[in-house]
């Protein structure tokens, strides 16, 4: 039986046609993240006026949200058709983000350009992570504000994101993460701290609910153990 290939990114650009659709689940669970991590993330951040980076923003999920809140949104992805599908659903709705096709280890923005970077569901599947941290903290402005999501690394976030919700549920597909890429708190902080990031406050990330569409809704939660938030500053 053939081996499952792990952090599959292709599966971005596979679905990109389809992006805005609702018509497949797991694009609708990343959809339905969205107001979940923004329940936590706005009680940190005012959005309004703000530059702000999307890093890893696939097909504008969060970019059209912070859009819709009042900030200028650019958003990167190395998924070329998952930006082609970003920026006609953004035109289509008027919405005026600005999208490129990148990677965070080597952004194309001049330093000190943002006031905020937003990178969601990105860090465990980057292939250099302190090379990304440094670039984050070299594209934010003195005083701006890196707000994040990853997976725990550990045996119940194992079980969660690859056994429970790529094999069983199949929230996602097969393949999408390598839990050797998850990324424990203290792990991150440390990498936050060694980019020049005064690292802040961590709360989890998880299901709060069901929709009538019967997917999750979901929501900032106490334990850390499977998805966690939060946010690091750079001072100067």
């Amino acid at each position: 039986m053939p081996q499952t290939q792990r952090n599959n990114l292709d599966i971005y650009d596979d679905v990109a046609a389809q992006w805005w659709s609702d018509d497949i689940r797991w694009v609708r669970t990343l959809k339905n993240l969205v107001p979940g991590r923004l329940k936590w993330f706005d009680r940190h951040i005012d959005w309004q006026g703000k530059t702000v980076l999307d890093l890893g923003c696939a097909g504008g999920f969060m970019a059209e949200a912070l859009h819709d809140k009042g900030a200028r949104v650019t958003g990167i992805d190395p998924a070329a058709q998952a930006i082609e599908a970003a920026r006609q659903h953004a035109a289509q709705t008027g919405k005026d983000i600005r999208y490129a096709v990148g990677v965070g280890e080597n952004l194309p923005y001049p330093k000190a350009s943002f006031d905020s970077v937003v990178c969601v569901d990105v860090l465990e599947h980057v292939q250099d992570l302190e090379k990304v941290l440094s670039e984050i903290a070299r594209v934010l402005k003195p005083g701006g504000r890196f707000l994040y999501d990853t997976i725990n690394r550990n045996p119940v976030a194992r079980l969660a994101t690859i056994t429970v919700a790529e094999d069983i549920l199949r929230l996602l597909p097969k393949g999408t993460h390598d839990p050797a890429m998850f990324i424990t708190p203290a792990e991150l902080t440390d990498g936050l701290r060694k980019a020049g990031l005064t690292p802040g406050p961590q709360t989890g990330l998880g299901p709060h609910g069901i929709n009538r569409r019967g997917d999750f809704t979901f929501g900032p939660l106490p334990l850390k153990t499977v998805i966690y938030m939060g946010y690091a500053d750079k001072l100067a």
